[in-house]
């Protein structure tokens, strides 16, 4: 049983977000149906030692040629030397303008090889294969592709939509636990921006998707890609409303880099769970939400084993810093995603620094 969930926006083509299961196994027809007969395989090295060998039997078996390349797992992958190390691998294998790019593995796959893509002679199609719960409900589906600096997270990029995403909830079942609710942050972030109830669900019955339960995630991987797809359809390459995704993600990308972007530490789902919860705390500081809500996207987040609270030893100067480098500044100015309750996000742009200092220090920043 599958379900799909089609993108469509005014600058670019159309694709499918398939959602199912088995989908790895047969992603060499639908490859071969959308009339590529050779691949480029960019896989996560533990992702490819549990599904590399499902993939490549169906692309052998729908006469697709392919090659691939294996890259460590983690955030540190996402660097230049990484996508240095990809092209030179695309180069070696001959991959032509009519070849594909196949991201298998989570978010940091799917931005490291979409940024190869769109890069490699000035662009070839990009195919989705989310293994994690984070990139099935957000970060492959929408066209963001990028790598980190030493200075900030995702500095580096292009907008590349994918021909095709296919997100297989049979992955989902090797997933350690943390990866689990690392997704989790994902889909609440999306209730809170814009759906209410599908907020409440994430709390209610669905939350056993949290633990695993296989219905109950492809529910929530389908409805997070029904409310990704309509903004970014309406806008592709945040002028507008696509910011609106980025709730929680100006507070938690400073974490991640005062953290040096190490996963062991602090995943990127924990660190945008983290920053809901702090851009809630500061819409109710400033009178725009009431405290209720905020200890309402508290309790939901700790609920699902997500951190809430400032981890020990950040400076509050140093995270500003770091939010003033946010792509979404202007002018070295802060814009931040608030919020007026659940379900009712907005952009909020040139925001004093000095309130949300403070609110930084009142969580224990130094």
């Amino acid at each position: 049983m599958t379900r799909t969930v089609r993108v469509e926006g005014r600058g670019f083509a159309g694709y499918d977000v398939v959602i199912g299961d088995g989908l790895i196994a047969h992603a060499g027809r639908r490859v071969a149906e959308l009339g590529f007969h050779s691949v480029f395989v960019v896989a996560d090295a533990t992702v490819d030692a549990l599904h590399g060998n499902r993939l490549r039997a169906g692309l052998t078996a729908a006469d697709v040629r392919h090659a691939g390349i294996r890259v460590p797992p983690g955030e540190a992958s996402k660097s230049f030397d990484g996508l240095r190390t990809v092209l030179s691998a695309l180069a070696d294998a001959g991959v032509d303008r009519k070849g594909a790019v196949i991201a298998l593995g989570g978010g940091v796959t799917g931005d490291l090889a979409g940024l190869a893509a769109a890069l490699w002679m000035r662009g070839v199609a990009l195919i989705q294969l989310p293994t994690t719960l984070l990139a099935q409900v957000d970060s492959s589906v929408g066209g963001k592709t990028a790598i980190d600096l030493p200075q900030g997270k995702n500095l580096v990029g292009a907008f590349h939509q994918p021909r095709l995403v296919l997100a297989d909830m049979d992955a989902l079942a090797t997933l350690p636990p943390r990866q689990l609710r690392s997704g989790w942050a994902e889909a609440l972030k999306h209730g809170l921006i814009c759906d209410p109830a599908y907020f409440d669900s994430l709390t209610g019955p669905d939350a056993a998707g949290a633990g695993g339960d296989r219905a109950a995630l492809a529910r929530v991987v389908a409805r997070s890609v029904e409310i990704k797809a309509d903004v970014v359809g309406q806008d592709e390459k945040e002028a507008g409303a696509r910011a609106l995704l980025n709730l929680g993600h100006t507070f938690g990308h400073a974490v991640e880099a005062e953290l040096g972007f190490d996963d062991a530490v602090m995943t990127h789902g924990e660190a945008v769970a983290l920053g809901c919860c702090l851009a809630f705390r500061f819409s109710a500081a400033e009178g725009l939400c009431d405290d209720a809500e905020a200890r309402r996207v508290d309790a939901a987040f700790a609920a699902a084993g997500l951190p809430t609270r400032l981890p020990e030893g950040l400076s509050a100067g140093a995270l500003l810093r770091r939010m003033a480098g946010d792509k979404k500044a202007e002018a070295g100015r802060l814009t931040l995603i608030l919020a007026r309750g659940v379900g009712r996000a907005f952009v909020a742009k040139d925001v004093d620094p000095e309130p949300v200092a403070r609110l930084l220090r009142t969580e224990g920043a130094a």
